[in-house]
């Protein structure tokens, strides 16, 4: 009889173990992947420098666009503009960053003027080539030029089509696919705030 309790006893702490075991692993892989922080050092129309330390508190939604975009951004963009006013209050832990990946011909054409025809929130950030590059592969994200003679300036972008939500340590959350309609945005970002 006491052999059995014992038996029982082992396979108990044996069981407690392994599950102990598993969940520390599945919170080790967690942490690792939300350690993921996408940089970016990139000036807005006043040439005012920014970086993801600039948010930090906030949660940060960054899309990737260009102001000559016929679809992908300005629809994205009013879905953010939408995000933000349901928001109410709470909007004010979140910033709304456009990235341009044409970032010369974005800022001839006035990108601060563009956003702010969605919502006055909503934070342009145009750099050179070489920092635009960079945060693009910091992002982990897809931008491309293309010649075509019927675009304005003779030439067009393709990008990635995704909106990128950062945390208030600047730490990759999630992304939301073209799209994620506004109020799905919205229910997410409360869930967090």
């Amino acid at each position: 009889m006491l052999k059995n309790i014992r038996i029982a006893l082992w396979v108990a702490v044996a069981v407690s173990l392994v599950g102990v075991s598993v969940l520390l692993w599945r919170a080790d892989r967690q942490e690792r992947a939300a350690a993921f922080k996408p940089e970016f050092s990139l000036p807005d129309e006043a040439g005012t420098l920014h970086t993801a330390e600039d948010f930090r508190g906030k949660h940060v939604l960054v899309f990737f666009g260009f102001t000559n975009c016929p679809d992908i951004c300005p629809t994205t963009m009013a879905e953010v503009a939408q995000v933000m006013d349901d928001l109410g209050p709470e909007a004010a832990e979140v910033q709304p960053v456009f990235i341009s990946v044409d970032p010369a011909r974005d800022r001839e054409s006035g990108l601060g003027k563009y956003l702010s025809a969605f919502h006055p929130s909503i934070l342009g950030l145009a750099g050179d080539e070489a920092a635009t590059q960079a945060a693009v592969g910091s992002f982990k994200v897809f931008s491309e030029r293309h010649e075509d003679a019927s675009a304005p300036g003779g030439y067009t972008m393709s990008h990635s089509s995704s909106l990128y939500l950062l945390g208030p340590r600047g730490d990759w959350l999630r992304q939301f696919e073209y799209g994620t309609p506004a109020d799905d945005i919205t229910a997410d970002l409360k869930e967090r705030l």
